[in-house]
């Protein structure tokens, strides 16, 4: 689907204007590649864990190894991306999981973000797995567990989860 409300992005290539510009999207993640970027018109803002006590081994319905990671880039902070919520289906592999992170490092270093940050909200996130993936405590709350990944302009190497075709874009892209 694809309108100008709706977007879906499956050539890295050619849909780097409109990642640049959008700002609340779906990576959709698939045998640890890309499938698809798809875009919304308004944030991710509730998930049905948080509204609804589903429990700790909840993944979504739908064909296994599957990862949808959602983000938004939020209007008051706009170098900034927001890791809003993060599903898989079940039998999805941490290779699928890991892709969509990358995939997100990626999009940050296309829109030239200075950070990401997310709610670490699931208690199986633990805080050494979240220093390994290059996050770190970020305004610490009572009931919030916030981390934060920062750019400042010096991105991760390319990760080889990734598939070729997002690897190549940088020598395409002009940083200016």
């Amino acid at each position: 689907m694809s309108s100008r409300f709706w977007q879906t992005i499956n050539d890295w290539q050619q849909g780097q204007d409109i990642i640049r510009t959008r700002r609340y999207g779906v990576i959709e993640t698939s045998a640890a590649e890309l499938v698809a970027i798809h875009f919304h018109p308004l944030p991710k803002l509730l998930a049905w864990p948080e509204v609804l006590p589903v429990g700790p081994a909840y993944h979504a319905r739908g064909k296994s190894d599957r990862c949808l990671l959602y983000f938004n880039q939020p209007l008051s902070c706009p170098n900034y991306l927001a890791l809003k919520y993060v599903v898989s289906t079940h039998g999805t592999p941490y290779a699928t999981f890991r892709a969509a992170l990358a995939i997100l490092d990626r999009v940050a270093e296309l829109k030239r973000s200075d950070a990401i940050l997310c709610d670490a909200f699931n208690q199986r996130l633990s805080d050494r797995f979240l220093r390994r993936m290059g996050w770190e405590p970020h305004n610490p709350q009572r009931w919030h567990r916030n981390y934060i990944k920062r750019f400042y302009g010096e991105y991760p190497a390319a990760n080889p989860v990734v598939p070729d075709f997002v690897h190549g874009y940088a020598s395409s892209t002009s940083h200016s």
